[in-house]
């Protein structure tokens, strides 16, 4: 770029025209609903709000688990949230999480309804309600939860930052994809140098830890996210890898990951969930993929 063409941030910035790229329709500077609509309640007293991006796909992976343990109480309605739509604009989502970001849930267990988003406090919300995937053990459960906040600090340089520009802004620039990909890099590390210690990022037991930890770095690892396996060389991440597949075998986490997916091949979808049998069928339906920001 040259220096006639360098960008000078003005004194103060104004919302003037939309940001650019995939997600420019739905993104602003301001909080808030921007049209009415209510939440839909099935039957269950978890419900669900949300898309199967990879912090979607951690509380469905983290309740597909609690059902194949045999908590009856962890059945759940999972009502698709349309982020490319601006579902999470509706009045009613913005009850359930002045952030307008997907997942939210409602557990009508409590009088009134509690309701919890972040999808971090959502995984430890359900691990400490049916006392799994938590270790009680004080020095494991700090080591698990630690690891749990590595990622929920760690996966927006990973989403917002590398997955932006790489994947989603307009035009490719080279200072901002050199800048994320060298911290993906260092995160892909990270994380790879812990399992070379470990089974599981907790310990030796799988935690809620590694339910948000697979959901990002786990798929990126398998090459799920961006189309950027090769660009970063996911395949020399060997204690990841084995991880990463580890995790992708079980059962519950191939289930979890279908849930209110609305891309990919037709029979990896499942564009709400209300029960065990919805996973007899799959919808047809397809957009584009979700931004993971």
């Amino acid at each position: 770029m040259s220096e006639q063409d360098a960008y000078v941030p003005p004194r103060v910035w104004q919302w003037e025209q939309p940001s650019g790229g995939a997600f420019a329709s739905i993104n602003r500077p301001i909080a808030g609903p921007t049209h009415d609509m209510a939440l839909p309640v099935g039957n269950h007293p978890l419900q669900l709000y949300s898309m199967g991006t990879p912090n979607g796909v951690k509380v469905t992976v983290m309740l597909e688990e609690l059902l194949a343990l045999g908590h009856a109480g962890a059945e759940y309605d999972a009502w698709l949230i349309r982020i490319t739509e601006g579902d999470q604009f509706g009045s009613g989502f913005v009850e359930a999480n002045p952030n307008s970001k997907i997942p939210a849930l409602m557990d009508h267990a409590t009088s009134p309804p509690t309701r919890v988003f972040e999808s971090g406090a959502i995984l430890l919300y359900l691990a400490e309600r049916f006392g799994e995937f938590l270790p009680s053990d004080h020095v494991e459960r700090t080591e698990t939860l630690n690891w749990l906040f590595w990622q929920m600090g760690s996966a927006p340089y990973l989403g917002g930052g590398f997955g932006h520009f790489y994947a989603y802004a307009p035009d490719k620039l080279e200072y901002p994809i050199n800048r994320f990909t060298m911290e993906v890099k260092r995160q892909l590390d990270v994380l790879d140098r812990r399992l070379a210690e470990s089974r599981y990022l907790g310990g030796e037991e799988y935690t809620i830890a590694d339910m948000a930890n697979w959901a990002w770095y786990g798929q990126l690892a398998l090459s799920r996210l961006y189309d950027a396996g090769e660009f970063l060389q996911v395949q020399e991440y060997r204690h990841l890898q084995r991880w990463a597949s580890e995790i992708d075998a079980r059962p519950a986490v191939q289930r979890g990951r279908m849930v209110n997916r609305t891309f990919g091949e037709p029979e990896t979808q499942l564009h709400e969930r209300h029960d065990a049998r919805d996973f007899e069928t799959q919808t047809q339906d397809k957009i584009d993929p979700a931004s993971t920001e």
